[in-house]
């Protein structure tokens, strides 16, 4: 009778007990959901605090490159134009020498395979349409040559990725120290050219193996109009280098600038008076005088910075020691 009791006594205060046991459950429920805002809160202002934190840092250093930047550009013009040379001619590095080696070789195998094959497949009997293919390709190189001139000269930057030592380098070093092309060695003077004509080279040759005597005899004229392109763009910067050296030339090379075959001196020096604007043809130079008469180039200046506000000839003019604005 007394365990029963007993039982009977627990079953009746077990209702008191189940709820202040809720109770107490409830309490500290709330304190962990409270604890857990806490904790939230902290970690959102710690997220908050390190990304203000990554902001600023990030921030500070544009500003810090930029004000570089600013510093550098409005700097050079304080440096004698012997250590402004000296700068640009120090970017040839001797990677870039090894790669103008081997374009250079691979272009003299590519054209010399090339010329065989268009001697072999000579025809006396077109000597007038040989000569104007050969005079047209000559012609598409002096324009080209001034296209690129022209671009590299007044857009562009030493410093852009890829581009910037190994082709407008050279450019900014040469309106700097415009002799400095004369102590070039053979590859430096010549290595990007070949560069751009070993492709071509390459599919013409495969050309030559690979289609019928029909289809190449019909092909023979535009194949002498692009072997005229290719052997010019290589001979440019040549023709430009001795278009800068005024004694030591070869009686040869002095009768084909008096006759203007080629890049003449004098015509030459018009375009370097500063700001270097004009006459950027430089493998004959024939076009020079009618693109200057109808004002082909500044019309290109004028729209592009009329597109992008981008203005001409900035990078060469800091170079050149001018302070820019």
């Amino acid at each position: 009778m007394t365990d029963i009791s007993l039982q009977t006594a627990d079953l009746n205060m077990s209702p008191d007990i189940i709820m202040g046991t809720l109770q107490q459950l409830s309490k500290v429920q709330q304190c962990l959901s409270a604890s857990l805002n806490s904790i939230n809160c902290h970690e959102k202002c710690e997220v908050s605090s390190f990304t203000a934190i990554q902001e600023t840092e990030y921030n500070k250093c544009q500003n810090e490159n930029v004000e570089q930047e600013v510093k550098i550009e409005k700097s050079l013009h304080t440096y004698s134009k012997q250590e402004r040379a000296k700068m640009l001619a120090d970017g040839y590095s001797f990677e870039r020498h090894m790669l103008d080696r081997l374009w250079t070789f691979c272009g003299l195998i590519s054209m010399f395979i090339l010329t065989v094959q268009l001697v072999c497949r000579f025809d006396p009997t077109d000597v007038v349409g040989i000569v104007i293919a050969l005079v047209l390709g000559v012609l598409v190189t002096d324009f080209a040559s001034g296209l690129v001139h022209w671009g590299a000269d007044t857009y562009g930057a030493v410093d852009l990725p890829i581009i910037g030592k190994s082709f407008i380098r050279p450019f900014r070093e040469h309106h700097v120290d415009p002799t400095a092309m004369t102590r070039h060695d053979f590859f430096e003077t010549n290595g990007n050219n070949f560069m751009l004509i070993v492709p071509f080279a390459v599919r013409f040759i495969y050309k030559g193996f690979t289609l019928s005597e029909h289809l190449l005899r019909e092909h023979y004229r535009f194949d002498l109009f692009a072997y005229s392109l290719m052997c010019f763009v290589i001979m440019t910067n040549q023709i430009h280098k001795w278009a800068h050296t005024y004694y030591g030339l070869p009686k040869y090379i002095e009768f084909l600038q008096k006759w203007h075959l080629i890049l003449p001196r004098k015509h030459h020096r018009i375009h370097h008076v500063a700001p270097h604007e004009t006459y950027f043809c430089i493998t004959t130079g024939w076009l020079n005088y009618p693109l200057e008469k109808i004002s082909f180039f500044p019309t290109f200046e004028k729209l592009i910075e009329a597109l992008t506000g981008i203005p001409p000839r900035r990078d060469d003019m800091k170079w050149a020691g001018k302070k820019v604005e």
